[in-house]
């Protein structure tokens, strides 16, 4: 957490022009982007609640196929549109607003979360209810800019899409809109497509991609990636004050007690992930050895989730490592192992994986992600057990899985850090079982 935090203190007065009220009584919706979940948004909330927002006016909502269409205007299963997404955003703000009797809410987006909030302001009538819109890490400049290519595609600048939705003003009035960039490490907003399979290729992008005409512009210093920008402790910074005014009394996360802990599962469609609820699965909770990873004891949650895929709620002790299991049909048995979880939340969702990467072939394996950003080889320190993990070479951190794999067919323990968070995990050698490592920074 080192990185994050001196980031952070860079950030100092960035916030320039119009800031929003202190307004207690007013919501947050936080959208996520393509291919994510709102569990990306659990942390950002927390930090929200340390600093003394209330708890039922921070909501994020979870995108039912949350990636895009190769072809914004062809169905395809398990992949949205444009319209569907901007469509369920605004259905969750008017439920927001009924349930809070709130006037109007603030909308805070990450990638495709903010052409999601744009199109919704400008095509939807949004701009109506919204007093202040954060956008970070965005892509509606184009990932690509192609004029005689794939104008179907949501992501590029010369497309059918991202054309209607930055002509005319590229904000709304009313609304106050801040966005949030990467200098030159954003993934999605290169000149190059390095990073996006299309090597030494020039595709239009750049750096510059995330800001709009009209808004409050502004930079984070240093190496920060494309999730970054929005889930990190600087980008924390910069939300907070964009909604409430003022900086943060506190960057840290305040515990609780005991934390009441919750989400959704949900699973993988037509090699595409899905928040679709993931009914009959059975998620069962173990305390582990915070050093070995090994567990203490018998289960300390079980249940067979019903049709919402809610799998809590479960009371978890806040100084605690847990395993999560999660077996359903179609799927290899998932091993989750988590660090502890300071605060409640209904945003903890498990989301299952096929067998994949290097684990699929190994007698046994490893896996480690980073939901909230990504990894980058001259960044980052990865190790399992001390040793560095081999992570692809380039300066824009753009990997969020790592793997390790290993010869033998004894389970053991092995120990995965990234930047100072340490998680203890155990190997679970064999076809039916898949592990992870899930860090929560």
């Amino acid at each position: 957490m080192g990185f994050w935090k001196s980031i952070a203190a860079a950030v100092g007065m960035a916030i320039l022009g119009a800031t929003a009220a202190w307004a207690a009584d007013r919501p947050i919706v936080f959208v996520h982007g393509d291919s994510d979940t709102a569990a990306l948004w659990m942390v950002q909330i927390w930090r929200f609640e340390s600093n003394g927002y209330p708890r039922d006016l921070l909501d994020a909502v979870d995108l039912k196929h949350p990636q895009a269409r190769k072809d914004d205007g062809a169905p395809e299963e398990n992949r949205s549109s444009t319209t569907d997404v901007a469509s369920e955003l605004a259905g969750d703000v008017a439920r927001v607003l009924i349930t809070t009797k709130a006037p109007k809410v603030d909308l805070v987006g990450n990638s495709r979360g903010c052409s999601t909030i744009r199109n919704y302001l400008k095509n939807g009538g949004g701009k109506y209810v919204a007093d202040t819109a954060v956008l970070a890490g965005c892509v509606y400049h184009g990932v690509f800019n192609f004029a005689n290519a794939a104008l179907g595609s949501e992501y590029n600048g010369k497309g059918h899409f991202l054309t209607q939705l930055n002509s005319g003003s590229e904000v709304e009035d009313g609304v106050k809109t801040f966005t949030i960039r990467s200098g030159k490490y954003d993934l999605c907003n290169q000149p190059k497509g390095d990073y996006i399979g299309m090597a030494g290729k020039d595709i239009g992008g750049s750096y510059l991609g995330p800001e709009l005409k009209g808004a409050t512009n502004i930079v984070l210093p240093g190496i920060v990636d494309h999730r970054g920008t929005a889930y990190s402790p600087a980008a924390f910074k910069v939300i907070y004050k964009a909604i409430t005014g003022k900086d943060p009394a506190t960057m840290e996360i305040t515990p609780e007690t005991a934390p009441v802990l919750d989400g959704k599962v949900s699973g993988w469609d037509n090699d595409a992930p899905t928040n679709v609820p993931l009914a009959d699965a059975r998620v069962q909770i173990f305390k582990t050895n915070p050093k070995t990873g090994e567990r203490e004891g018998a289960a300390v949650h079980d249940k067979t989730v019903g049709a919402n895929g809610m799998w809590g709620p479960f009371t978890a002790d806040p100084k605690q490592t847990y395993e999560f299991v999660i077996t359903a049909k179609g799927y290899p048995v998932q091993h989750i192992y988590r660090s502890p979880f300071p605060r409640g939340s209904k945003y903890v969702n498990l989301r299952l994986y096929p067998k994949e990467g290097p684990d699929a072939k190994a007698p046994s394996g490893i896996g480690m992600m980073r939901p909230r950003g990504y990894m980058g080889a001259e960044r980052d320190t990865v190790t399992f057990n001390g040793e560095k993990a081999d992570l692809p070479p380039g300066a824009v951190p753009h990997i969020w899985k790592v793997y390790k794999t290993f010869g033998d067919t004894e389970p053991h323990t092995v120990v995965g850090s990234f930047d100072g968070e340490t998680i203890a995990a155990r190997t679970w050698p064999n076809d039916h079982n898949t592990v992870w490592i899930e860090l929560t920074y």
